[in-house]
């Protein structure tokens, strides 16, 4: 199925979304807390799935066909195109939120591994360093295939994990989405949630190759919505089963998880969310090489392939060192920021200036852009 030209053009690219999303999005159940069941279960889906979902399937549609018709397949040349020189915004918005996401990958590492294993902390942040170091330096086609056969694994668990809990606690859940009409602030807990993990978009272009139509890359970003929310909203009904008490629990996954009391699932979420991490790491870390990649292209030049796990490995360890200096918790604050600042230099833009663009940009007889698949 991985090699499948309908699953690469159409499919592809949301699974890869959704592997580089999850680590920040909803690994832990803190972020579904935070964006959706704080204001409630009735509240919380709906800014899921009318809110968040559609954002996320209208803005993938506008950049996959935006980097299709531009051949922009590293973040540098798509947003040179869509910002012109303010481009470097996006940059250092990407950037910071990099800071952020390494230094908690590298920490949960370190924790999943000594909490589940009894292995040393500094076992589970070199184990991530190595992984993500591998995959890095085999390129696009080795990590598309990776994140695409994890996604599968994942949702395997979360399917598991939702079914479980609905047997366990149906009529909990029941009640829970039975308890009052919606309330106000959900509409903007969709938007802010929906806005930072977009950030992560251009993280999926190298996944578009075979993309070679505007039917195909519309349609591969309008599935890019539903593929990436469905993990989370088998994920936050089963969260339902325990609101109000779950929303003031730090890991909402650990609480669920022991409430349904088996010691397998326990281990084999572990084992999956640590595999997320490396998803998460990996997809990031690659757009970073893909961008340095595309400088060497424009000298006429190659970039050397050692330069990629060395540019993973070096990141990650800015990321240890952030979280071993306890500054976690400081940087995240720079989350709500972030958010509006991505708003502003990517979804605003690609929405408007972006289809406007793609719209004027010249067309051959058949009505699409004569296709060149991007070089490595």
């Amino acid at each position: 199925m991985l090699k499948s030209a309908l699953f690469r053009k159409y499919l592809l690219p949301g699974f890869v979304f959704q592997s580089v999303v999850i680590a920040g999005g909803y690994g832990t159940g803190r972020e579904l807390v935070e964006f959706f069941l704080s204001y409630g279960p009735l509240s919380g889906l709906l800014a899921m799935l009318l809110v968040s979902m559609v954002i996320w399937s209208a803005v993938c549609a506008a950049s996959y066909e935006f980097a299709r018709v531009f051949k922009s397949y590293d973040y540098r040349s798509f947003f040179t195109h869509l910002l012109g020189r303010g481009w470097f915004l996006y940059e250092v918005g990407y950037f910071v939120l990099l800071a952020i996401i390494l230094a908690v990958i590298a920490a949960a590492a370190g924790s999943i591994l000594q909490e589940t294993f009894a292995l040393p902390y500094a076992v589970g942040v070199l184990g991530i360093m190595a992984a993500v170091g591998f995959l890095v330096f085999r390129g696009s086609s080795t990590i598309a295939q990776v994140l695409a056969f994890w996604s599968f694994v994942l949702y395997g668990v979360y399917l598991t994990l939702s079914v479980w809990s609905f047997l366990e606690f149906g009529p909990e859940i029941r009640s829970a989405f039975a308890g009052g009409p919606a309330r106000a602030g959900w509409l903007v807990g969709g938007i802010r949630y929906a806005a930072y993990n977009l950030a992560i978009v251009p993280a999926v272009f190298f996944a578009l190759r075979d993309v070679e139509t505007r039917r195909e890359a519309v349609s591969a970003g309008l599935l890019t919505g539903p593929i990436g929310i469905i993990p989370a909203l088998l994920f936050f009904i089963a969260m339902c089963a325990h609101y109000p008490a779950i929303v003031e629990r730090p890991v909402p996954a650990n609480y669920l998880l022991e409430a349904l009391g088996s010691p397998a699932l326990q281990l084999a979420y572990q084992i999956v969310l640590f595999g997320t991490l490396i998803e998460t790491g990996t997809g990031l870390i690659h757009a970073v090489n893909e961008r340095i990649a595309g400088v060497y292209r424009e000298r006429g030049r190659v970039m050397p392939n050692v330069l990629r796990p060395l540019t993973g490995v070096g990141l990650l360890v800015v990321g240890s060192a952030l979280a071993s200096f306890g500054l976690i918790e400081l940087i995240a604050k720079g989350y709500g920021t972030l958010t509006w600042l991505f708003l502003v230099v990517f979804v605003i833009p690609i929405l408007t200036w972006g289809v406007y663009l793609i719209r004027s940009k010249p067309t051959d007889a058949t009505g699409e852009m004569a296709h060149q698949p991007p070089s490595r």
